[in-house]
C-alpha cells in the first residue's frame, strides 16, 4: 500500500506531441502500479480517436486510464474544469494503493494541477466578447490573434491562432483586469500540494518533425477525414473547442471544399510542428522536471532504464511496485 501520511505522490510524464510518450507510459505504469490520467485536452472527447492519437482499447484494458471519452464533441471543457476532477481522482486512486500517473502534452492543464492554480475569476465583459467575435468574423482569426499578440505575446504564442475562443478570453482578462492573462498565471506561488516527480521527454528537433509527419501520415491512412466528417454530420457546431483541435480544423477546411485534401495534409503537419515548438516553450518555463532526451528511439531498454531509476529514486522509500522488470523492447 501507499504511504499516506505525506503529501500525495504524484507522477507527471510530458513531452511534446509524437516523442512517444504513450509506449513508455504503458509499461512504466506496469511497473509501478499507476493508473493513468490523460493529460490532453482533446482526447476528452468521444469520437475523436484518431487525431488525438488516444490509447487504444487494448492499451486501455491493460492499464487504467481517466479522462478519456467523458464528453461529447460539442462540450466546452476547460482547464479548470480538468484541475476539479484531477484533484478529484488523485485521492481516488492512491486509496486503491495506486500511483497517479498524468501523461500528456497540454501544458497549462497539468502545471495547474502540479501547482494548484487559482483560476482568474475576473469577470465576463459581454458586450466586450461580442466586440471581439464580430472583429474576428470581419477580419479573420489572424487578426484576432495578433490583438493578443499585442497585449499578451505570452498567451499569444502558447494559443493556435484558430482557437478563437481562448483567445477572446484572453483578451477579455486583459481589458477588465489590466493585467494579461501571462501576469495572472505567473504570479502563481506554484508549491505543490503533491510529491512530485516529473519526467520530460525532449528529442532532437528535425528527428522530432520526422516523426510529426509520419504520424499524421499514418492518421490519414487511419481514416482521420471519416472521423472529421461524422463528427460534422453527428451535428458538432465548427466552432466548437474540439474542432480548432490539430487534425480537425484543418479537415473541416477541406471538406468545407476550402482546401485540397493535399493541402490540408500539408497545413496539418506545418500547424502541428508548431505545436510541438509551443508545447517545448511551455514545459521549459516548468521547474521539476527531470528531463530524459530519447532521440535514439531504437534504444527503449536505456531511456525506460533510466525514467525507472528516477522514478524509484524519487518514490522507492515509500512506494512498493513490481520489482521484476518489464521485458524491454
Amino acid at each position: 500500500m501507499l504511504d499516506l501520511s505525506a503529501k500525495p505522490k504524484l507522477l507527471v510524464l510530458i513531452g511534446p506531441t509524437a516523442v512517444g510518450k504513450t509506449k513508455l507510459s504503458l509499461d512504466l505504469a506496469q511497473q509501478f502500479g499507476c493508473e493513468i490520467i490523460s493529460g490532453d485536452s482533446m482526447q476528452v472527447y468521444r469520437g475523436m480517436d484518431i487525431g488525438t492519437a488516444k490509447a487504444t482499447e487494448a492499451e486501455r484494458a491493460v492499464v487504467p486510464h481517466h479522462l478519456i471519452d467523458i464528453h461529447d464533441p460539442s462540450y466546452p471543457f476547460s482547464a479548470a474544469e480538468f484541475q476539479e476532477r484531477v484533484k478529484q481522482l488523485i485521492p481516488d486512486i492512491h486509496a486503491r494503493g495506486k500511483l497517479p500517473f498524468i501523461v500528456g502534452g497540454t501544458g497549462l492543464y497539468i502545471e495547474s494541477v502540479c501547482y494548484n492554480y487559482q483560476f482568474t475569476e475576473v469577470a465576463m465583459d459581454e458586450a466586450f466578447r461580442q466586440e471581439q467575435e464580430l472583429y474576428a468574423v470581419r477580419n479573420g482569426d489572424e487578426a484576432l490573434h495578433r490583438r493578443l499578440q499585442e497585449v499578451d505575446p505570452v498567451t499569444a504564442e502558447r494559443l493556435h491562432a484558430n482557437d478563437r475562443r481562448r483567445i477572446i478570453r484572453a483578451l477579455e482578462i486583459a481589458h477588465v483586469s489590466g493585467k494579461p492573462m501571462s501576469e495572472h498565471l505567473a504570479g502563481q506561488k506554484k508549491e505543490s500540494p503533491y510529491e512530485l516527480c516529473i519526467i520530460g521527454l525532449t528529442m532532437d528537433r528535425a528527428k522530432l518533425y520526422a516523426r510529426i509527419e509520419e504520424r499524421i501520415d499514418l492518421m490519414m491512412q487511419e481514416g482521420l477525414v471519416d472521423e472529421v466528417r461524422s463528427l460534422l454530420e453527428a451535428g458538432c457546431p465548427r466552432d466548437a473547442i474540439s474542432l480548432q483541435g490539430l487534425g480537425y480544423k484543418e479537415m473541416v477546411t477541406y471538406l468545407d471544399g476550402f482546401r485540397t485534401l493535399d493541402e490540408a495534409a500539408i497545413l496539418l503537419k506545418r500547424d502541428t510542428r508548431r505545436f510541438a515548438k509551443r508545447q517545448l516553450s511551455w514545459f521549459r518555463h516548468m521547474k521539476d522536471i527531470h528531463w530524459v532526451d530519447v532521440t535514439d528511439t531504437a534504444n527503449f531498454s536505456a531511456h525506460f532504464q533510466k525514467i525507472s531509476d528516477i522514478i524509484a529514486g524519487k518514490f522507492v522509500q515509500k512506494l512498493e511496485y513490481n520489482q521484476q522488470q518489464l521485458p524491454l523492447k
